[in-house]
């Protein structure tokens, strides 16, 4: 495989490169220095400085270890929190989960050793597509979009079946033992916000059948960008599925749109960063907010994150839970998560509307 376009840049002007042409941001970041981007990563489309950071560190946090005490009254008290930061901020981060230190430090040396391969190395897991069960790119998808993203990403589908890359030695052993760690603390959430809303601690797994429910293991990298005020890494967006865990390295860039500003989301030691996706947003009736958020960049340091999507099984009619609906109008139309999956898929650069918007339903009062 050819190597990375190199742009010779004399002046201030942008090189006229488009984004299809680049294979890895990575390499593509390190063959440019400190010249400038081109100019179809300009994605800043609003001031930088709306960011409220007086906000940061009111981001709740959820005490995992209370959440599973067998003593009723810490239980309850976590539970109660656990609803209220779905249903305030649809971000929370989780301490005291149960996964080691050592193993969230392995998958993330991991991560590092999978970006860190040449190119042609990641040729073979090319993106085939969003059910392809392996998959590499940069941006989000090149050749449709009208403006690109300052980011590489590995996207693996390991739940129902697990998937993952042979390359590097030992990643996907690592990989194996933190999804599975991963979905059994998606589970226990999952059972807390079922009680919050006043439903058995089951009754959310059984209606979107999460025993068998997709998992989508990303790894994010986000290279130093010269010019961090035009660009961004992803776009603001919001999940699929049911929540999102992720672990990142210690360089932040995450940002969650809390009260029309953006929130730095500055992460504890070895936490879990947990937010609310679209169909547990559905299934709660509206109870729990699936909130947007964002990837902003710098121009020093690398930053990898390694999110989980933990959802519903994929053929399962996913809409307001039954049990909530016997006593209020369902606000969401029910739709199968394969259905929706390819919905967001479609309207992705859709910035005006979202795929919830598609399914929310407009009731008058």
């Amino acid at each position: 495989m050819a190597p990375p376009p190199t742009v010779s840049v004399s002046s201030s002007e942008p090189p006229k490169l488009h984004a299809s042409d680049i294979g890895s941001i990575k390499a593509f970041a390190d063959s440019i220095g400190h010249s400038p981007i081109p100019s179809s990563y300009y994605s800043i489309v609003e001031a930088r400085d709306d960011v409220a950071d007086h906000l940061a560190s009111s981001i709740p946090v959820i005490d995992f270890s209370l959440l599973t005490s067998d003593h009723p009254q810490p239980h309850a008290d976590a539970v109660s929190q656990l609803g209220k930061a779905c249903a305030d901020w649809g971000f929370l981060m989780v301490t005291n989960h149960g996964i080691s230190e050592k193993l969230m430090e392995e998958v993330m040396n991991k991560a590092h050793e999978f970006h860190n391969l040449p190119v042609e190395e990641k040729t073979e897991f090319d993106d085939k597509g969003p059910w392809a069960p392996i998959r590499h790119g940069t941006s989000i998808f090149p050749q449709a979009e009208k403006v690109h993203y300052w980011r590489d990403y590995l996207k693996v589908l390991t739940s129902p079946q697990f998937n993952f890359p042979h390359k590097p030695p030992g990643f996907k052993e690592v990989a194996y033992d933190y999804s599975r760690k991963i979905r059994a603390v998606a589970r226990t959430l999952l059972q807390g916000i079922s009680e919050s809303l006043g439903l058995e601690s089951k009754a959310l797994e059984d209606c979107t059948g999460f025993d068998s429910g997709l998992q989508v293991f990303a790894v994010n990298l986000y290279p130093p960008c010269p010019q961090p005020e035009l660009a961004l890494g992803m776009p603001p967006h919001t999940d699929h599925g049911l929540l999102t865990l992720l672990y990142q390295n210690e360089i932040g860039g995450l940002q969650v749109k809390h009260d029309g500003k953006w929130v730095n989301v500055n992460p504890l030691p070895n936490c879990l960063i947990a937010n609310v996706a679209d169909q547990l947003e559905a299934v709660s009736n509206g109870k729990c907010k699936s909130i947007l958020h964002r990837a902003v960049l710098n121009n020093r340091n690398t930053r990898i994150s390694i999110p989980l999507v933990n959802g519903p099984e994929v053929e399962k009619e996913i809409g307001p839970a039954s049990e909530l609906l016997e006593k209020e109008e369902p606000l969401y139309k029910t739709i199968k998560y394969r259905d929706y999956f390819q919905l967001q898929q479609e309207i992705r650069f859709n910035a005006d509307k979202g795929a919830l918007d598609e399914i929310r339903l407009n009731r008058q009062n």
